[in-house]
């Protein structure tokens, strides 16, 4: 006797070979036409030199830059902007804090009624 895995009752069921050698309502493959291609552009070759999407390759040159022992913490290496972005966050999160610690304060003091 053979055997199939039941979908709607997840347990084993007794079937017919056919049903047991293409299990789960799959069904033999048919020869069929090929779809129609939906976006039917041509395709330009990497290869092609007036082409060229991915740009210069930059990473060996940040590697470089960022590498480079100079005393300077990696998250400051590229000045101003970083310098700014760094002070930004700090300044939030010590006001951040500080509020925290406001609203601890005033919701650890009784209310005068």
């Amino acid at each position: 006797m053979y055997y199939k895995f039941s979908g709607f009752t997840q347990k084993l069921a007794g079937a017919g070979a056919f049903d047991a050698y293409n299990p789960q309502g799959l069904k033999p493959i048919i020869a069929t036409e090929a779809p129609p291609i939906i976006f039917a552009t041509p395709t330009k070759l990497t290869a092609d030199p007036a082409y060229d999407y991915a740009g210069k390759n930059k990473v060996p040159e940040l590697q470089k830059f960022f590498q480079k022992s100079d005393g300077v913490p990696v998250h400051l290496k590229r000045g101003l902007p970083d310098q700014m972005l760094y002070r930004t966050t700090m300044a939030l999160t010590l006001g951040g804090t500080i509020y925290c610690l406001i609203a601890l304060y005033m919701a650890s003091q009784p209310r005068n009624k």
